[in-house]
């Protein structure tokens, strides 16, 4: 996005990436089909170290609905919304036509591509004010007047964000909030459900004493080393930042639309067994493992059901403490927490305020928002922005 519009102001504009092909993330996102944008969006589910109203006015540059009509006019691309989750993929459920879709509009555009190149340093030019000397693993220098850090953050390293990009702008000044894995998955070890591995369903889940309150109903799915499944990925940077007095951040689970007087109401009033009841609400290996963690044999018959019994089993049916104790990393983390605080850069044109001519966007900035397609929203409006403003500003320079 930010070589696209700034190659469209007529600036001479070579993107440089890493990989041989490019748009890696686009590729990997939604199994494969792109989860390319949210179907609302919602700024306040967005987490970030730094000014929520920098964050709001940097969403404001390029709304949620002007987004899709890009994807849909420029691109071509009919936009679906999936009932269930509310997320927009495309008609073709193919990611590869967003990433190809988008390669051809930049070299429309008339911008050069250097596919696997990685830039190692970005330094004042000696020989030159107001430019940048910009190095390469595989190229000569490069004499630029403004350079924009599209790098992304530590995230699935594989596709080619390996922080190079932080360590950089770092080394320039910029104020960097520590950065962590986020939507990630969570582990244990030992796991105590691998036996439950691949089981998925919609929970809530809760993290007590945080304000604001954090409650996300969506996907969660039992693995081998652990739990993923939208609902994790979204509390996932809650555990792992932990409460501010360094203690463990609960995560609280309800496993089923009933809260816990429904339950108890449900396990008094019903017939039959512990197991049926809660078989009708869960998968049932999920209803016989929570029955083996309550100590209630499944059989056991509601109408001689004991209170104490009902109690531990209500619990933990509607607040089960998650047993995580620890997470995927970056390996598997779809965002990097973290980053070059917001309060660094101009929220319309994305100019660092620390270094004239550098500009940043998408994950290295210090924002991130849930599942969902957000973190593309993000990307895209940022990116626009990004490409906006450095060409206005070289426009300027020279005029």
């Amino acid at each position: 996005m930010a070589a696209l519009f700034a190659a469209r102001s007529g600036d001479d504009v070579i993107l440089v990436e890493g990989t041989k092909d490019g748009g890696r993330k686009i590729l990997i996102s939604g199994g494969g089909r792109c989860n390319i944008l949210p179907s609302r969006a919602v700024p306040r589910r967005y987490v970030t170290d730094s000014s929520p109203n920098s964050l709001r006015k940097i969403l404001r540059s390029w709304r949620l609905d002007e987004q899709i009509a890009f994807f849909q006019e420029e691109l071509r691309l009919r936009l679906v919304r999936e009932e269930e989750t509310g997320k927009l993929f495309p008609e073709t459920n193919r990611a590869r036509d967003v990433r190809d879709g988008l390669v051809a509009r930049v070299l429309e555009a008339g911008a050069r591509i250097w596919f696997g190149t990685r830039v190692t340093d970005v330094r004042p030019a000696h020989e030159v004010d107001g430019r940048w000397t910009v190095s390469f693993d595989t190229a000569p220098d490069l004499l630029a007047s403004v350079v924009v850090f599209a790098t992304g953050g530590l995230s699935v390293p594989a596709t080619g964000s390996d922080g190079t990009g932080l360590s950089i702008v770092e080394r320039l000044g910029h104020e960097i909030h520590p950065t962590y894995p986020a939507l990630t998955p969570l582990t244990a070890s030992p796991a105590p459900h691998a036996a439950l591995a691949g089981i998925s369903l919609r929970v809530f889940i809760r993290a007590p004493g945080t304000k604001p309150a954090f409650e996300t109903h969506d996907g969660f799915l039992f693995t081998h080393r652990g739990w993923s499944g939208p609902a994790v990925l979204d509390a996932s940077h809650l555990a792992i930042r932990g409460r501010s007095d360094g203690s463990r951040q609960p995560l609280e689970i309800q496993w089923a639309d009933l809260d816990a007087d429904e339950w108890d109401r449900g396990l008094r009033e019903a017939k039959g067994t512990v197991r049926s009841s809660l078989s009708a609400e869960l998968p049932r290996r999920l209803a016989d493992r929570l029955c083996e963690e309550a100590r209630v044999p499944g059989e056991t018959r509601l109408a001689t059901l004991r209170r104490e019994d009902r109690r531990r089993l209500v619990d933990l049916l509607a607040h089960f403490d998650l047993p995580w104790t620890g997470d995927e990393g970056y390996k598997k983390a779809e965002v990097t927490g973290g980053g070059v605080a917001l309060s660094d850069v101009d929220p319309v044109t994305m100019e660092s305020r620390r270094a004239a001519g550098i500009f940043l966007c998408g994950e290295i900035l210090d924002a991130f928002g849930p599942i969902g397609g957000h973190n593309f929203l993000w990307a895209w409006a940022t990116g626009r922005a990004a490409g906006l403003g450095a060409s206005g500003r070289r426009q300027s320079s020279i005029a």
